[in-house]
């Protein structure tokens, strides 16, 4: 009996210590745990601490060198006045607005439905065959340099345009055309990102009430997913009104407004990449001016998409 009770305290004590060992190794384990996740922590909001401090430090010294425009021309002659002329220190920028703006929407209209096609094509139509050729393709579009999109206007669009135009071909028609090859990658992606988060279940649903594959797209599918789909097409405008390159090559680059589709006209990145090289004194200001104005459009458009987001995430609440 005695040797029982001798067996079972050791047990007890054996028990005991290997418990207070696990007890120890977790709580090493938890303490090493946490140290990896403080430094974690600590690394990413580091990153985007910096993230944040780029922009920030961006837009004070756009804005910086702006200043003098402000001072010396004055903030309503440069942002109402339609002359520029660098000769005669005359420094309006209004056709450049309006050429951004002519640019981009028309870009818009040509590119928006062509990209949101094919992302419902690629969503809810194509065979996964199908879907492995056109997603690489259409993906390919956007690893493809600027220049050579601007190559390719100069070879091939402006010569058909002068052709059946008249003129040079240069002008928005042609930047429409190239902007709106650019911005399908962007629009189509995001797109299909929103049409496949629709959960399946709603689709079929539709077809229990008797509706066939287009009815479900036209009247289920698109409307669910149209926040996501506006917040594609408002990140293309951002990818087509920032443009340089394409633009600059194709679009005629006159300071002058819109007088037609094959008549030459400037945008606000195109002037700043061409006069940037030879500009100095009140000049270079007004192009630093021009990059300002064009960070608050970028900004506003950003700012367009997050309250798009919130107003799509409360309907959906």
């Amino acid at each position: 009996m005695s040797e029982q009770t001798t067996s079972s305290q050791d047990v007890q004590l054996v028990t005991s210590d290997d418990s207070a060992h696990s007890t120890g190794n977790l709580q090493l384990v938890s303490r090493s745990t946490q140290i990896k996740e403080s430094a974690l922590a600590t690394l990413f909001f580091l990153c985007a601490f910096i993230a944040v401090l780029a922009v920030a430090a961006i837009f004070a010294f756009v804005v910086w060198k702006a200043l003098p425009i402000f001072s010396q021309v004055g903030i309503k002659e440069f942002l109402t006045s339609s002359t520029w002329s660098v000769s005669d220190e005359k420094f309006g920028i209004v056709p450049f607005i309006q050429g951004s703006f002519v640019v981009t929407l028309g870009a818009l209209v040509i590119g928006a439905p062509l990209a949101v096609l094919t992302a419902v094509f690629l969503a809810e139509v194509a065979s996964p065959r199908m879907r492995a050729l056109v997603r690489p393709a259409v993906e390919l579009l956007a690893g493809i340099p600027s220049v050579v999109y601007g190559f390719f206007g100069i070879v091939i669009i402006t010569p058909i345009l002068a052709k059946f135009f008249g003129g040079v071909g240069f002008g928005p028609l042609a930047a429409w055309i190239i902007l709106a090859i650019m911005i399908v990658p962007t629009i189509a992606t995001l797109s299909e990102d929103a049409l496949t988060s629709i959960p399946m279940g709603i689709r079929e649903a539709s077809y229990a009430m008797g509706a066939t594959q287009w009815q479900t797209i036209y009247k289920v599918v698109l409307p669910a997913a149209k926040i996501g789909i506006i917040d594609a097409v408002i990140l293309g405008m951002g990818r087509a009104i920032g443009e340089t390159m394409a633009v600059l090559m194709v679009v005629g680059n006159a300071p002058q407004m819109f007088k037609g589709v094959t008549k030459p006209i400037s945008t606000l990145t195109s002037q700043i990449v061409l006069d940037m090289g030879y500009s100095s004194g009140t000049h270079r200001t007004a192009l630093f001016g021009m990059a300002a104005i064009l960070f608050l459009i970028s900004m506003a458009l950003v700012g367009a998409v997050r309250l798009l987001s919130r107003f799509g995430g409360s309907d959906a609440e």
